[in-house]
């Protein structure tokens, strides 16, 4: 059967100069993929204006509902899209962005345009430059609509922990949205707009993903450039892109991807064509799946459908079978929070000291925490990650790609999660017990949907790759959303 989205994109490939299909079908634009929307813009069947112009009218009807976004930068955005709308007309397509709206979580700098990372601290803050991957991406020709709600300076899964207030999860506005990545989640899910920048640092990108129904991938650690995103910790931070499919991803990923010279953490690499390597066939794949840990303590509608998506993966790839992994996940956590805590303090130290009012209780225990940790304590730490990043390659001399559940289970209600400051931060750490080693590793990582629970929240498979195997993580989550139908449900909202 025919979706919506599809029956839009037949209507207007096929109309001709005399039929306004694009008016008839105006309601249908922003349920359509970023692909689909960006081969009518590059055919010039619908204009960037017409569906910077849809975006912006359903996040002026939801966002008092989601508060998915803290700025919507308006007239910016048409501005940019009457640009791209000239620019495609005389020929000039650029790419497969150009002209298409997309969101910025608001801890990436944007020249003239507040960026308030989720805090008072940073309420009036106003960047004069723009952070790198907002630089490429408007190089790109993408049309900017704002910046994005998120736990405040990113750091926990409580998307209740922002100067703002929550976004809400499009799926049950009562639960958790995750986070920190919370209104980047949100804004996708609900089809506020195409796709949506993240920043992952144990697990801000794929765990509110995972949590929204939508797809969220970590690069490899430095693969994407950080500078002039407002930092968690310089070590474990990764920048990632949150799309309605894996493929809508791979193009954001093409986009940002790449050596930053300016950047103390950038990577040289060769960035491979991401979207041909989903054409590729899985069929070579070997698979293995990491029991030990990531499904301890699973939830039973999760492992039902994890166990029904490793059925499918079976089907899909070489081989399948269980494995271990050389470096064990269990003790990842505390070696990387403690390198996260300690970089953290470093960052926030001024303003704790001049400003702490200026924090949410929550925020404010973890940055001081952070000043506890002795100058041994986080070189050994340091060494220590390094080791597990060195040690985890071995995991992949066996199988090509690590397989387990994104979150050990759905999101809590709000008011169940922020019952007290211990109760949120005690289930706020639990949420990404299987995201956050891979931070710590510093691996390929991406969470895409498999399911729903009886409830119809959304459930997310992670599958994760060697370093620099961003392109195979990719490849194998475009043949499974292939197999299982891909995104065939979707948030109901009014």
């Amino acid at each position: 059967m025919k979706t919506a989205a599809a029956a839009a994109v037949t209507m207007l490939a096929r109309a001709g100069p005399d039929v306004d299909a694009a008016a008839q079908l105006r309601a249908d634009l922003t349920t359509l993929t970023l692909v689909e929307i960006s081969e009518l813009v590059r055919r010039r069947k619908v204009s960037p204006v017409e569906v910077t112009t849809a975006c912006l009218q359903r996040i002026e009807r939801l966002n008092p509902t989601l508060n998915a976004f803290i700025t919507v930068t308006r007239e910016a955005a048409l501005a940019r899209a009457r640009r791209a709308e000239e620019e495609i007309q005389r020929g000039q397509w650029r790419g497969p962005l150009h002209g298409i709206p997309i969101a910025l979580k608001d801890l990436f700098d944007t020249a003239g345009v507040k960026t308030t990372a989720g805090s008072r601290v940073f309420e009036h803050r106003v960047p004069e430059r723009d952070a790198e991957v907002v630089r490429r991406l408007e190089s790109a020709g993408a049309v900017i609509l704002g910046k994005t709600n998120m736990v405040e300076f990113a750091y926990g899964s409580n998307a209740a922990i922002s100067a703002f207030g929550p976004a809400r999860n499009p799926w049950s506005l009562e639960r958790n949205a995750g986070g920190s990545s919370s209104g980047s989640a949100a804004a996708v899910a609900a089809s506020l707009c195409y796709a949506a920048l993240g920043s992952d640092t144990g697990g801000s990108v794929r765990l509110p993903a995972a949590f929204c129904g939508i797809v969220g991938m970590k690069p490899t650690y430095g693969l994407v450039s950080t500078r002039g995103a407002v930092p968690l910790s310089w070590t474990c931070d990764h920048v990632g892109p949150m799309a309605r499919t894996v493929e809508d991803a791979a193009v954001v990923l093409q986009a940002i991807a790449g050596y930053d010279a300016a950047d103390a953490t950038s990577i040289r690499a060769n960035v491979p064509e991401y979207r041909a390597a989903l054409r590729r066939p899985a069929a070579t794949l070997r698979i293995g799946v990491a029991r030990e840990f990531f499904f301890d303590d699973l939830d039973p509608e999760h492992q039902r459908a994890i166990d029904e998506a490793l059925v499918a993966l079976r089907r899909i790839a070489a081989d399948v079978r269980d494995t271990s992994l050389p470096s064990p996940a269990a003790g990842q956590e505390s070696v990387r929070a403690i390198v996260r805590g300690a970089e953290a303090f470093q960052f926030h130290a001024e303003w704790v000291k001049a400003a702490p009012q200026l924090y949410l209780p929550e925020t404010l225990v973890k940055v001081r925490s952070g000043g506890e940790v002795t100058t041994g304590g986080y070189i050994k730490a340091r060494r220590e990650l390094a080791e597990s990043r060195r040690a985890i390659e071995k995991a992949f001399e066996s199988v090509d790609l690590l397989v387990t559940p994104t979150t050990p289970g759905p999101p809590h209600t709000l008011a169940e999660l922020n019952a007290d400051m211990d109760t949120s931060m005690r289930l706020g750490t639990a949420y990404a017990r299987n995201t956050s080693p891979f931070n710590a590793y510093g691996i390929p990582s991406i969470s895409v949907p498999c399911g729903f629970t009886k409830a119809g929240l959304p459930i997310g498979l992670q599958i994760s790759g060697p370093p620099l195997g961003d392109a195979t993580v990719l490849q194998l989550a475009a043949a499974y959303e292939r197999m299982t139908g891909g995104r065939r449900r979707t948030p109901t909202l009014t």
